[in-house]
């Protein structure tokens, strides 16, 4: 059975035309949907009853189920497991900041990718996610914040998987929410994050969106970054790195680098000083956000100290590059990407 929210804005029409619907009908269910974040078919209940009925039984008022839901102890994050409708399990987030409220999303069950130290990657692929259960997790912490007087304020396509290996379906999924007929999320309060698929890269980038863009970086060097990141042996840093700057070129967008502080593994001062050089021979517009690493089950690297966080952080600003070093959040609820399912099932 399809799902409401695999369909487009031109399915949907096409849909209830076939049925024999007024034209408005379909606008009207739109709205419903994305607008209002109406929770079921019977919650609209500004459509007839026998509409209601007819979708009952021949759509899917969506695919996700929550399996696990689980908040830290410090009430800032809140991790959901939701089991899609083959059984197959993926993770989002709702992370809340003084005045932020922001869902990470999965565009993946499972990574093809595999970064050694994500939970993720270390779990292998499953399968591709539609546009719609994409777009389902983000109206689900949507529909949540809107019973409490809040809402979403940003979106980081930064969950399971690596959305530029899904690149339509994830790119689908923004164009729904950004629709002004629906629910009409501003293209910069996304940010979408990939590992280096340069040919994805070149192609977000000829597009010129909107849309932030995060590259995961995590080390300056080939010969370390092939060893984090596997992708890195099809796409070496020269590569990967023009790319990035034809993006920033061709959009006039600064481009975010992610760099996960491993201990003893690139968070020395030489790592930070390597880095500075890539990020500077030429100057790119960018920033760098970094994290001292969550630590997963199957890979034996720990987080940073924060000590060491700072000395890095501060030798890229004195090279003239923007910084920030990200607070871990939900450690206590496995909130890192893939660490619940793998908790769960392990």
């Amino acid at each position: 059975m399809t799902s409401i929210f695999d369909l487009s804005p031109t399915g949907l029409s096409a849909l209830l035309a076939e049925w024999g619907g007024p034209a408005f009908r379909a606008k009207q269910l739109w709205s419903g949907l994305y607008a209002q974040l109406a929770p079921s078919f019977d919650a609209m209940t500004d459509l007839p009853k026998d509409l209601r009925q007819r979708l009952n039984a021949e759509l899917r008022f969506g695919q996700l189920t929550p399996a696990v839901n689980a908040r830290s102890k410090d009430g800032s994050t809140n991790k959901i497991l939701f089991r899609l409708a083959d059984g197959r399990q993926i993770e989002s987030v709702l992370m809340t900041y003084r005045e932020r409220r922001t869902a990470c999303i999965s565009t993946q069950a499972g990574c093809a990718m595999g970064c050694v130290f994500c939970a993720t990657g270390q779990m292998g692929f499953d399968r591709h996610l539609s546009a719609g259960e994409i777009v389902e997790q983000v109206l689900w912490f949507a529909r949540d914040l809107h019973k409490k007087g809040d809402a979403l304020t940003n979106v980081v396509i930064m969950g399971m998987g690596e959305p530029f290996h899904n690149y339509d379906a994830t790119l689908e999924a923004v164009d729904r929410l950004t629709d002004p007929a629906g629910f009409n999320f501003g293209a910069r309060r996304f940010t979408v994050s990939t590992v280096g698929l340069v040919p994805m890269i070149e192609r977000f980038a000829a597009e010129r969106r909107q849309v932030n863009l995060a590259v995961s970086l995590h080390a300056a060097t080939d010969d370390l970054r092939s060893e984090l990141l596997p992708i890195n042996k099809k796409y070496p840093l020269n590569v990967l790195m023009a790319a990035c700057r034809e993006y920033v070129d061709k959009t006039g967008r600064r481009i975010t680098f992610e760099w996960a502080l491993i201990l003893d593994k690139n968070d020395k001062p030489q790592h930070a000083h390597a880095l500075a050089r890539l990020l500077t021979q030429p100057k790119l517009i960018c920033h760098v956000n970094i994290i001292p690493l969550n630590p997963t089950r199957d890979y034996a690297g720990a987080g940073t100290t924060r000590e060491r966080a700072d000395a890095f952080k501060q030798i890229l600003e004195d090279a003239g590059i923007s910084c920030t070093i990200r607070v871990r959040r939900g450690i206590d609820i496995n909130a890192g990407c893939g660490q619940l399912r793998a908790e769960t099932k392990g």
